[in-house]
């Protein structure tokens, strides 16, 4: 029984697996993004940011750039909602009866796990940018901040197969819209084309033999004329 509805989700109305659920590619590789930006959140918000004892104010770790740790902590947060907003859109995918609606939702998670992927790979080569130039690091913050720049780094994979399996889902949605709705078994109007209806005639019925096809071998064709 084929149980595989539009863009390669579950007919709607099916029963819900959980165990096949977690098990699906999409979910697995979401979770990753989801784990990834709680790390590089949490390395940054945890030892990113530093007060100078000379001044007595507050900086970041990466060369005191606040723009660094604010980029590095924004697309994260952002990433972990996301995450779970399109891990709970992979629950809902299935019960989505509407063709346009799973239309909208394929194409709205591969856009936003591209532009994402960009944001990271952005977010990476600034970090370790920052990092690079930093001097002298304030003490205990080297390990949170590599972490930080090496999880982004992960991300930017991890996003680019979230983009990757919502263009596989579109591409098996397109395909599937432009697949004829019908088999064409024989030619038209050819025998056997169409089934007759019961009862129906033969649909190659045999002739007696045509007119006009005796020919005489000889002698003259009998005449008889006619009466008035």
């Amino acid at each position: 029984m084929d149980t595989t509805g539009a863009y390669g989700g579950g007919k709607a109305g099916g029963a819900f697996d959980i165990q096949a659920f977690i098990q699906r590619p999409p979910v697995i590789v979401r979770a990753v993004c989801w784990l990834f930006s709680v790390i590089v959140m949490g390395c940054i918000s945890a030892k990113g940011w530093y007060i100078d004892p000379t001044d007595k104010k507050e900086y970041c770790a990466y060369n005191k750039d606040t723009n660094a740790c604010n980029y590095g902590v924004g697309i994260s947060v952002i990433a972990f909602i996301a995450s779970i907003g399109f891990i709970v859109g992979e629950y809902l995918f299935d019960q989505m009866s509407s063709v346009k609606t799973r239309k909208h939702f394929v194409l709205a998670d591969m856009a936003f796990s591209a532009f994402w992927a960009f944001l990271y790979f952005v977010g990476f080569c600034y970090l370790a940018n920052s990092w690079g130039k930093t001097e002298v690091a304030p003490k205990g913050t080297a390990n949170n901040m590599q972490g930080a720049i090496a999880f982004s780094f992960f991300s930017i994979f991890a996003w680019i197969a979230c983009g990757f399996f919502a263009f596989q889902r579109f591409k098996l949605g397109a395909d599937a819209a432009f697949a004829p709705a019908y088999e064409v078994e024989g030619a038209v109007g050819s025998p056997g084309s169409f089934p007759a209806y019961p009862g129906a005639p033969d649909p190659q019925p045999t002739y007696s033999e045509p007119p006009f096809s005796q020919q005489h071998t000889g002698g003259n064709i009998d005449y008889t004329a006619p009466t008035y």
